[in-house]
């Protein structure tokens, strides 16, 4: 079930306040970017730059997932591994705000989400 567009825009804004602060100097933009998506009861973060083979091509690189569980009223917290799959971020399963997860993807204590 997806956010109600109340629930979306209260957390567009939130991201995007979050994402306009680590964005890199705008003549950078073109070869590094941020950004984010909300679908369904997730948010993305992702990087974004031309693919390294075709530069015309752009690629999203994710960097961190929070998905909303209604029934327990916190959110996931995920990182993307080597195999491209998203797994839950062992330090922090979870946590009860949106504007958790921000904090911990900024500390990122454990190099799991920028590296």
């Amino acid at each position: 079930m997806a956010f109600s567009e109340i629930e979306t825009a209260r957390y567009k804004k939130e991201v995007a306040e979050y994402i306009e602060g680590k964005r890199p100097p705008v003549h950078v933009r073109k070869e590094l970017d941020l950004g984010f998506r909300i679908e369904g009861q997730s948010v993305e973060l992702f990087e974004v730059r031309p693919h390294w083979k075709e530069p015309t091509k752009i690629i999203e690189h994710p960097v961190a997932k929070a998905t909303y569980v209604k029934r327990q009223k916190n959110w996931k917290v995920y990182w993307q591994r080597a195999d491209l799959k998203w797994h839950e971020y062992e330090p922090v399963p979870s946590v009860a705000s949106l504007e958790e997860f921000l904090g911990i993807v900024e500390e990122d204590k454990h190099a799991c989400f920028w590296g």
